[in-house]
């Protein structure tokens, strides 16, 4: 498929963005684990969880994030606010690919101690300059912040993405879309407010990033964190304010329609 200009792909990229971002996109996606819950922190911790799992069949995802949100008695929050030593047995056996009970254990002690200081996981990015401009700093920031405990096992930072080692960063750009992005269809949250959709990076999948190529918007031979800023920077032709809801749009014509 060809387009004449920038014109012909937005109007066939927005017509695709609103027949994918509505309510029936949830059920069969990773994103119905956080939709379980209301209260934000409960859907910051199953949400940011469940995107760090988001690889292989979305059916075995969701399978695993319903095992997690049950071993954390259905209450993220109040889990990990108050888990003791005993509590966390279960977890040691939780495994999903090469993720492990030693992951899920540092997670939990990540999410405890944070908490137990912060409101909002949205602290947890929020860059020394006090600007997100520059996602690649943010990112990185964010994965020095997350594994700065003597403790921290080297074998989880595999699990967390970062820039620095050059990484698209598929799973935290699609977890920073659902916790800022907002409309009135429903699917992603729009729970923070000093990150901006303008902002944000589009998460670059297997499937996203063969259809963005059929459609000229990544030139890029490899897939690294500098393909997701081309795209992003494509996309931002597209709409300056909210880039990453193409996001919907190039994920279903790769999977749904096998574009």
């Amino acid at each position: 498929m060809s387009f004449a200009g920038n014109q012909s792909l937005k109007s066939f990229l927005d017509d695709k963005f609103r027949a994918f971002n509505n309510s029936s996109f949830i059920a069969s996606d990773p994103i119905s684990i956080p939709h379980k819950f209301s209260k934000k922190q409960d859907i910051e911790i199953a949400a940011f969880w469940i995107a760090m799992l988001a690889w292989g069949q979305r059916g075995t995802i969701i399978k695993k994030g319903q095992e997690l949100i049950q071993l954390m008695d259905y209450a993220p929050h109040q889990f990990v606010l108050g888990f003791q030593s005993t509590d966390l047995k279960p977890f040691e056996k939780f495994k999903h690919r090469t993720f492990n009970g030693t992951d899920a254990l540092y997670f939990l002690e990540y999410f405890q101690n944070f908490y137990q200081k912060h409101h909002s996981l949205e602290e947890a990015f929020v860059p020394n300059e006090g600007n997100f401009e520059n996602m690649k700093v943010t990112l990185s920031n964010f994965h020095e912040r997350f594994f700065d405990a003597e403790y921290a096992p080297i074998r989880t930072r595999k699990h967390v993405a970062t820039p620095v080692r050059k990484s698209a960063c598929k799973r935290i750009n699609m977890f920073l879309r659902w916790m800022v992005r907002q409309d009135d269809q429903g699917v992603d949250f729009g729970l923070w407010e000093r990150i901006k959709p303008e902002h944000l990076i589009c998460p670059c999948d297997l499937h996203v990033d063969r259809v963005a190529r059929k459609l000229g918007l990544i030139n890029r031979k490899q897939t690294d964190w500098l393909t997701a800023v081309e795209l992003t920077e494509n996309l931002r032709m597209l709409d300056p304010n909210d880039p990453v809801k193409y996001d919907f749009a190039l994920f279903g014509l790769g999977v749904m329609e096998k574009f």
